[in-house]
């Protein structure tokens, strides 16, 4: 990931995926680029083109707020992609990393026996675990990343029966959470463009944090769960994210999860 022009390198992925007919342009016989051409954006935005190609050669990194908002709507950006691209553009320091969890955070985890819970952080590190998530799949294990598991460890593909659906997620929370400019970021996804999947989806620029929704499993011993992931974030860490899962009382993932030691 270059951390250079992290802003130019946004508008550039999304303008080339904005179609033409979504945008009121006419095609208009044979185009060299995808998406939109860079006139016809700044056009849509309001601004120069001379400025459009500024901010996306990275001359230019700090347009107000009233230019992200036009850029947004002509982009067709998102609630998460249009906080994304603000973020981009007025970057802060980077926040450290607390890598500690609290005595407080581990009574509650080990508190939930019957679910499994864990504790990570905003680069996908496994801070802690309860026993249930470390017996729910290895990646859960505290030092490990989930993000790195997800593409690189071929067991994901077994445990995640919709795992396309879950890389795609993956990739664009990790770009939603992490902060570009951290070293340890630029490190991990440096070494996940090794794979080809990652890649390709990481260059889509999709950005959505992890939410609460149904993640299915496929477990060697207990079989499928379909369990429902609630991500809420630690008082006074807010880098720190403790993810629970639960299964739909009387269903069979709730069975299973009993079964699962």
């Amino acid at each position: 990931m270059a951390a250079d022009n992290l802003l130019g390198d946004f508008l550039k992925a999304r303008r080339g995926r904005v179609a033409p007919a979504d945008a009121a342009i006419s095609a208009g016989g044979r185009r060299r680029v995808a998406g939109l051409r860079r006139e016809e954006l700044a056009r849509l935005a309001g601004i120069s083109e001379p400025y459009l190609v500024r901010l996306e050669q990275g001359v230019d990194r700090h347009p107000s707020p009233q230019v992200l908002r036009s850029l947004a709507q002509a982009l067709r950006l998102d609630a998460d992609a249009c906080a994304h691209l603000h973020a981009l553009a007025g970057p802060g320091p980077v926040p450290p990393s607390l890598t500690e969890v609290s005595a407080d955070v581990h009574r509650l985890l080990d508190a939930w026996a019957d679910r499994p819970a864990y504790v990570r952080d905003r680069c996908f590190d496994v801070l802690a675990a309860n026993k249930k998530a470390r017996a729910l799949a290895p990646m859960y294990e505290p030092g490990s990343n989930l993000v790195r598991a997800v593409f690189l460890d071929p067991a994901s593909r077994r445990l995640f029966p919709d795992w396309a659906e879950v890389a795609a997620q993956t990739a664009a929370a990790l770009r939603a959470e992490t902060d570009p400019r951290d070293p340890r970021t630029v490190r991990l996804v440096a070494e996940l463009e090794a794979d080809e999947e990652f890649r390709r989806l990481w260059l889509r620029h999709e950005t959505r944090p992890a939410r609460d929704e149904l993640k299915r499993f496929t477990h060697p011993v207990v079989g499928g769960l379909a369990l429902r992931r609630q991500a809420l974030t630690v008082g006074g860490a807010e880098q720190q994210v403790i993810i629970v899962y639960q299964a739909t009382a009387g269903s069979p993932s709730e069975a299973a999860l009993a079964a699962l030691a």
